[in-house]
């Protein structure tokens, strides 16, 4: 039966991943395009400064191993793929281990709400802590550092958000279900909270570089490219996550339907 599940799970994810860039690749790609050639303004930007100040000659840089045609296609296809079927193999797991723990909930709406929370627990909440930046926008010398704090922050959410789901179901004899279920989730935002003002955080937006007189000689990253890149960034997560929900939900009945037939068609026999 397990495996049945994590079958539907990648499936799910499969399908979400095509989804997903498919929305990328028309919406977030040409923000991703931007970005870039930011990084070549400003690079070009200091380059002409330095060889003002030197007087010296330009060194060329290596050619790419990869070309942007081929990153805009095939490695985020692979990469966004790679990632939603991942995601819906470790959903099926979370669904595998939670149905019929946590009350009297169906196999389509309890694979909704495992989706809702793993959509808000892995990617809204540490997004709002450390929100995704464009590449070419931040500095090569905190990479470790950022990717680290990110990690923590998902791993914390997740870890509270299981916490407040074993808090509520413990409280449900007490308070019943739905005012449980507000107290687990008002535990979970109130420890998110805590952990995201603990945390330290990051800000590195590129301002306009300017030279040794003061005068802007390249403009700062434009913020509307910020605003659009975490926009689209969360709303592929949101087909993502949408889509593995009910994916697996539509599918997931199927195979529990014909689980609850066997005993019934046997006593008949």
């Amino acid at each position: 039966m397990e495996k049945r599940i994590i079958g539907r799970g990648l499936l799910a994810g499969a399908v979400a991943g095509v989804l997903a860039f498919v929305f990328a690749k028309i919406f977030l790609e040409p923000v991703i395009g931007r970005a870039i050639d930011f990084e070549d303004g400003t690079s070009a930007a200091h380059e002409a400064m330095e060889m003002g100040a030197s007087g010296g000659h330009s060194h060329g840089e290596g050619g790419e191993l990869f070309s942007r045609g081929i990153q805009s296609t095939v490695g985020m296809g692979f990469g966004v793929l790679l990632f939603a079927v991942a995601m819906g193999a470790l959903f099926a797991v979370v669904f595998a281990v939670a149905y019929g723990r946590v009350g009297n909930v169906s196999a389509r709406v309890l694979s909704v709400l495992v989706a809702a929370a793993m959509l808000v627990s892995l990617w809204i909440v540490p997004a709002l802590k450390y929100p995704p930046n464009p590449p070419a926008t931040s500095e090569d010398s905190t990479i470790f550092q950022r990717s680290m704090l990110y990690l923590l922050m998902v791993g914390l959410s997740a870890l509270l958000m299981v916490a407040a789901v074993y808090l509520a179901r413990q409280l449900v004899p007490k308070l019943g279900a739905w005012n449980a279920t507000l107290v687990g989730g008002a535990s979970y935002l109130v420890t998110v909270f805590v952990v995201m003002a603990v945390l330290p955080s990051i800000d590195e937006t590129p301002g306009p570089m300017v030279n040794g007189a003061g005068t802007i000689v390249f403009p700062g990253f434009p913020a509307v490219d910020f605003y659009e890149f975490r926009l689209y960034t969360f709303l592929t997560q949101l087909i993502v996550w949408t889509t593995i929900g009910l994916v697996f939900a539509t599918s997931i009945s199927k195979v529990l339907d014909g689980r609850r037939s066997e005993p019934s068609a046997n006593a008949a026999a």
